[in-house]
This record gives structure tokens, C-alpha cells and sequence, in this order.
């Protein structure tokens, strides 16, 4: 093995490699402990090809566990400037140093350190690496600190870096390199991308020297747009994935960086030129970086995404006592499409009196909106009076009386056009000195302590005096690059974020058992650190289209089930079949119901009885379980053909949950799906249509009869 490794460490399953690179730096490995013995030794040079005897060939150049940028840095050369900011004459000048007391104030003795030092750039960084509850993943951060006597300017710093990809290859793996990620747009979140390293033309050069690299992230305040905050690189002959997941609401970048024979992954805040951010340190100042979590596994991308997700569960602060069974949610969106009132509402409870649903949520449109607009024209934050004439207390105590947890819906980051919050310029976000407009939209300086007044009266003391026990956080529009502030516009989105994070905190603080949902538009929020100050999170706004089981399927791969706000809007005409590939649908997270329930017929809402009363008992399997996926994602979203589900096992593996949805059939035989079960089992209980015969169980293979096209199943299963 490689004569320069310095350190070797086992934390929660992972070999960690730190190895002193020849200028004195450090630059980590990692794998899987069990997979030890099958590294190999990395060829030293290359020989055997025409252009070797001319110029030797490298076989790359060593990476740092922390990749930093100050502004005064010149940067490497070999044409990267614009494609990445790493291996500045910063990152190459660190200097492995001594451990302080000081770094380790706040962090338990089982994380490892890193201290390093660039004594000219006048900075010291160290990188944290964290063991948590779930074998084979780690928390990662860095901190940085000013040595010097005068300011320094971060244009890049890293959460995490890794390298050495592949130690199981002596050359440099051609073919077996794959990336994954998970893409996302409105509607459609959560698309699985698989490409190899040549697909991306990530392959090394003839002389092994420049870094070809790919650097992708999101810049704004939706960080889950275009992508999610994901990236995993898998050796497919070894079957081992190396992966990392931000835990940041804001821009953020993921690298992967070809280094001669091996590859580097890192991550963290968007950098100076795909974020804008750049943040000025003071002497003495410190400054932390978002937190990374990373998984290192031998399986599947299942395997590993499994982990990140258990990870989240493990991180996640204990619920309310109100959601500990998983409620079923009934939200009016769909059912008045921006037009409640308070005899809808109650109207809307006295006919779901009895179904099982136990939150009910007014959406937009509760709040007094100028005459023109139809939806989201807040800001003022007044009851509607026409609509609610005695207020929202009297329309909640109703519904508590009926049994039911009263929720609203409310956009409190954003006002506008035609509220008096929309001109109160000296409150709301500014960029290059003016007012920042997007959309029919402006923003709340969330760090200004009088919007912090005006949101702790128009919003938390509202809810309070109310009685809502619910609250639908939306957030519709994206900043873009970010905001003034005297560092950078990037440093001030960065603090709007932490603004954000507070609001919430402040939400738990005022209002005891308060269930928060998180909406972007849907899924534009669905990241670790929004998920862990809030319940649950929509999925989607893919309320009525055909694809809504393959969002919800797919992001079991991103987001604990539990969490994942899943919607079944049922209308009077729609068939059997439709109804129940709605409701069979909310079977892949959290139950929300929506439509013109006052229009369904009897035999309807009786089968919306019997698909709430089946879920609840299947709801233990989905709160706490392992998912494992069935079928092949279809490839085309809008008019899917085939089939997909997933079948989740508790964690005890004496009951099991199989969620099924048959899309276009482009065949008639029947369709039979082996489940990854042990021992022997028995179907429990079946909910679906009845237009054809229910599936059967033989040993652990099931059968789903023929029949007509977009059907939905959901079977509990008990191990005889």
C-alpha cells in the first residue's frame, strides 16, 4: 500500500485514510471498513504508450481535506478558472497543524479533527468529521479562523472533501465509475440520474495533469431546483458508493474532480463564482460551514441513500405528541382553489365527521387580497371577514369541537403588490440598493428585528390566539444570487437562510405542539435542515397528475417517508380505478386528502373510510421501516407506462407494506413481483379497486391480476 498514509481510523464502519501530501497538506480516504482488503496499489506512473517517452505521464495530483479560497489567491493553472475554485494557492500553502483545545470547544471526543494552517493567508481551518447513530455515515463540517492581524476575504471553503476514488483499481477505472443524482423541477421532483464517469467526460488526459471537473448546485433559496443537494460515485465492480448530502437551505455546489488516476468529491456553500458568495473574516473572527452528511457503503444506490435517510430520522428532534401515529390531513386547496370560507371549512368537517382525517387546513385565501388577485396576494396578513365573519377563532373551536386540529396555510417570508407590506421598502430585502422584485413578490429581511416584531404579531400571536395546532409554511419565489449586504450578495442570502432557520425556531418557541409543514411550491425545501424544524414536507404540486406515485416513490431515496406530504385530490366522476390510484398513492409518505369531497357520493366516501382506516394500521411500517424498490421508474413522467412501487419492512421484519401503481399497460398478462422477504408470509389485509381479482401471495412472490391501466395496491403483510 501507499507508503504515505499517516493516519488510519475506523468511524461507524468507514476507514478513514488521512495521508500528509508531499507539500505538507492532508488529503482524506475513505471506504468501506469490511472492504480493507481489497484496495490495491496505485500504479506510480505510466508506462507502455507513445506520449510516455516524451513527457512523464502523472498519475494526478493529491487533493486537501479542505478546499479553501481567499480573495487575494492566485489560482492553479491548467485552464481551470471558471469551472472551479479549487486548489488555490491557499489550499495548496495549508500546512498540517496541532489539534487546539479551542477546536474541539462544542464536539464530543469520538470526531476527528483536522487542523491545518496557511500562515501566510493568515487563516487555520479545521475539518470535522462526526460518527452518528447509522453504520456507514458521518457528519462533516469545517471551521475556519483569521490568524492574521487583518481582514481575509473567503470566496470558497468546503463542508467536505474525499478522494481517492477508487482504491480498489490500480489505474484509473475506466468504465466502472458512475455518478448519481437526483434531479428535480416543479412537479417532477426527484428523477435519478446514472452516468458514467465517461458519459460526463470526466476521463484523464494523456498526461494525467489539469482536473477535469464538474461542478453543479443550485443558487437561491430553493435548494431543491434542478437538483437536489445530493451526489454519490459508485465503483460498480466492487459495488461500493461514496456519497454526500448538504444539509442547507440555501446555494450550495457539489464537485467531482477527475485527479489523474482517481476522483474527488466535495461540497459545501456555493463559491464566489457560482454563488456569488464571498464573506470578509475579522482578526480573530471564526466562521462554520453548513453541515455535510457522507455515506460510504458496498451495495446499491438504494444501499447508500437508505443510509442518508436513516441518517435524517436519526438527526430529526422528537415530534409532537399529535403526529407520533402519522394523521391523516385534509387540505382545501383543491377543494376551493383559493376561495375558503368559514361555512366551506365546516361544511368540508362535517363531511369528513368520522373518515379518520384529524388535521384540516385552510390554504390561501383566508386573508383579505386586493380585488384582481385570485391567489397568494399577502403580506398584511387580515382576516377576510366576508369570508370568515365571526374571525378564525370561532371557525377553529368549531372544528376542535368536531374533533379536528384546525391548520392554515401562510406565506410569511414574501409579500405583495397591494398590501402595506409590500412598501415598507426599509424591511424587505434590497440587491444593488433596490428593492428586490420577483415575480409578484418582494422578501422580509428576516434578520431586521422590526420584521421580527411584525412576524411575532401578525403570525405567531395569531396562531396562538386562534387555536391553529397546524401551520402550512409556504414559499413560492427564489432570490436568485442573493442580497446587499456589505461582504457579498452571497453572504447576505446566506444570512437571510439563517433568518429563516430562526423564524421557525421562533414558531416552536411561541406555540407549544405546533405541527409545521414545508412547502416550496411543493418540493423546492425538501433538504435535511428544513425537514428537521418542521413534520412533514409536501412532496410535490403534482396534485392530480398520473405521475404523483413516482414522485413519492422516488424520493424514499431522499427523504424519510414519514415526512413526505403525499396528496389524493379525488373528485365524483373520477372511475374506481382513478379514485384508488389517488389514495393508494399517499400510501408512499404522509395521507393528504383535497377535492370537492362535498360532491363524492356515499359509496366514495365510504372507500376514503375504509383507504384512511387501512392506512392508519399500515402507518407503523411507514413511520419506521427500510424501503426497497420494485419495478423500473418509467421513463417518461406525464403518460407513464408499466409499473412501480416499493415494498417497505419495519423494523421489526415481521410486517411489510407493498405500494404497487400500474400505469399504461402495454400488455395484458399478469404481473408478478418477487419481494425481498425472508421466512414465510401472509397478506394481512388489500386495498384497491374492485374491478378485478386481488393480488395473491405465493411464497414471497405476488401476483396482480390483468386488468385496466393506472391502478393503484397497497398490502400489509404479517410474517406467519
Amino acid at each position: 500500500m501507499d507508503s504515505r498514509f499517516e493516519t488510519h481510523t475506523t468511524l461507524n464502519g468507514i476507514l478513514l485514510n488521512r495521508v500528509r501530501t508531499p507539500r505538507g497538506g492532508v488529503e482524506l480516504r475513505m471506504l468501506p471498513a469490511e472492504k480493507e482488503d481489497s484496495r490495491v496499489a496505485k500504479r506510480q506512473e505510466v508506462v507502455g504508450r507513445p506520449e510516455a517517452s516524451r513527457t512523464p505521464m502523472s498519475v494526478g495530483p493529491p487533493d486537501s481535506i479542505v478546499q479553501v479560497k481567499v480573495e487575494a489567491d492566485s489560482m492553479e493553472g491548467g485552464f481551470l478558472s471558471g469551472t472551479t475554485m479549487q486548489d488555490s494557492s491557499t489550499t495548496a500553502g495549508l500546512r498540517m497543524a496541532t489539534v487546539l483545545d479551542s477546536d474541539r470547544v462544542g464536539v464530543s471526543d469520538d470526531v476527528l479533527v483536522t487542523a491545518l494552517v496557511n500562515e501566510k493567508s493568515g487563516i487555520r481551518v479545521c475539518n470535522y468529521l462526526q460518527p452518528t447513530e447509522v453504520e456507514g455515515t458521518l457528519l462533516s463540517w469545517t471551521k475556519v479562523s483569521n490568524i492574521g492581524s487583518v481582514s481575509v476575504d473567503i470566496e470558497h471553503l468546503s463542508s467536505f472533501v474525499f478522494s481517492g476514488i477508487t482504491p480498489f483499481a490500480v489505474d484509473d477505472a475506466p468504465g466502472r465509475l458512475k455518478v448519481h443524482r437526483f434531479r428535480s423541477w416543479w412537479s417532477n421532483e426527484g428523477r435519478h440520474e446514472c452516468r458514467t464517469l465517461e458519459d460526463l467526460h470526466l476521463t484523464r488526459n494523456w498526461a494525467g495533469c489539469m482536473m477535469p471537473n464538474e461542478r453543479f448546485g443550485q443558487v437561491g433559496t430553493m435548494p431543491v431546483r434542478q437538483f437536489f443537494p445530493f451526489v454519490a460515485v459508485e465503483d460498480s465492480e466492487e459495488n461500493v458508493l461514496w456519497g454526500a448530502q448538504l444539509a442547507w437551505a440555501g446555494s450550495w455546489q457539489m464537485e467531482i474532480s477527475r485527479r489523474g488516476d482517481t476522483l474527488s468529491l466535495s461540497g459545501g456553500l456555493a463559491d464566489f463564482e457560482l454563488g456569488h458568495w464571498k464573506k470578509s473574516l475579522e482578526p480573530g473572527e471564526l466562521f462554520t460551514t453548513p453541515i455535510a452528511h457522507l455515506a460510504c457503503v458496498v451495495g446499491g444506490v438504494a444501499d447508500l441513500t437508505a443510509r442518508l435517510v436513516q441518517l435524517q430520522e436519526s438527526l430529526l428532534p422528537e415530534p409532537p405528541e399529535s403526529e407520533k401515529d402519522l394523521p391523516v390531513i385534509f387540505n382545501e386547496w383543491c377543494t376551493n382553489w383559493g376561495d375558503p370560507s368559514h361555512d366551506k371549512t365546516i361544511a368540508l368537517a362535517k363531511r369528513l365527521k368520522g373518515s379518520g382525517v384529524k388535521y384540516l387546513v385552510i390554504d390561501d385565501g383566508w386573508a383579505v387580497r386586493p380585488p384582481e388577485a385570485t391567489m397568494q396576494a399577502n403580506g398584511d396578513w387580515i382576516v377576510d371577514t366576508d369570508k370568515f365573519p365571526n374571525g378564525m377563532k370561532a371557525t377553529c373551536d368549531e372544528l376542535r369541537e368536531m374533533g379536528f386540529i384546525p391548520g392554515v396555510w401562510f406565506e410569511f417570508e414574501v409579500c405583495n403588490p397591494k398590501s402595506k407590506a409590500f412598501e415598507q421598502i426599509d424591511h424587505l430585502l434590497h440587491r444593488n440598493g433596490r428593492v428586490l422584485d420577483v415575480g409578484t413578490r418582494r422578501f422580509w429581511n428576516l434578520n431586521d428585528p422590526w420584521v421580527v416584531d411584525y412576524l411575532e404579531e401578525k403570525l405567531i400571536r395569531f396562531l396562538r390566539e386562534n387555536g391553529f395546532g397546524y401551520l402550512k409554511v409556504d414559499y413560492n419565489d427564489n432570490i436568485g444570487i442573493g442580497c446587499d449586504h456589505p461582504d457579498s450578495v452571497g453572504e447576505g442570502l446566506r444570512r437571510q437562510i439563517e433568518g429563516v432557520y430562526r423564524s421557525f425556531e421562533r414558531i416552536h418557541e411561541g406555540i407549544d405542539g405546533i405541527v409545521i409543514e414545508n412547502c416550496s411550491s411543493g418540493g423546492h425545501r425538501l433538504e435535511p435542515s428544513m425537514m428537521s424544524l418542521t413534520a412533514m414536507s409536501s412532496f410535490s404540486d403534482a396534485h392530480e397528475s398520473a405521475n404523483i406515485p413516482i414522485i413519492g416513490r422516488q424520493l424514499h431515496h431522499m427523504m424519510p417517508p414519514r415526512q413526505s406530504q403525499v396528496w389524493a385530490v379525488l373528485y365524483p366522476t373520477d372511475s374506481v380505478e382513478r379514485f384508488m390510484f389517488s389514495l393508494t398513492a399517499t400510501f408512499y409518505g404522509r395521507m393528504c386528502l383535497s377535492g370537492p369531497i362535498h360532491d363524492i357520493t356515499d359509496e366514495q366516501l365510504a372507500l376514503i373510510h375504509k383507504a384512511v382506516a387501512f392506512y392508519q394500521s399500515v402507518a407503523p411500517v411507514i413511520h419506521t421501516g427500510t424501503t426497497h424498490f420494485l419495478g423500473e421508474t418509467p421513463s417518461n413522467w406525464t403518460d407513464p407506462e408499466g409499473w412501480s412501487g416499493i415494498c417497505r419492512i419495519d423494523s421489526t421484519c415481521e410486517r411489510a407494506l407493498v405500494v404497487l401503481h400500474e400505469y399504461e399497460r402495454t400488455e395484458g398478462s399478469d404481473i408478478l413481483v418477487d419481494l425481498p422477504l425472508e421466512g414465510d408470509w401472509k397478506i394481512e389485509g388489500v386495498l384497491t379497486d374492485s374491478t378485478t381479482e386481488e393480488p395473491e401471495l405465493n411464497g414471497t412472490t405476488v401476483r396482480f391480476h390483468s386488468g385496466k391501466s393506472f391502478r393503484g395496491y397497497a398490502i400489509s403483510l404479517v410474517k406467519s
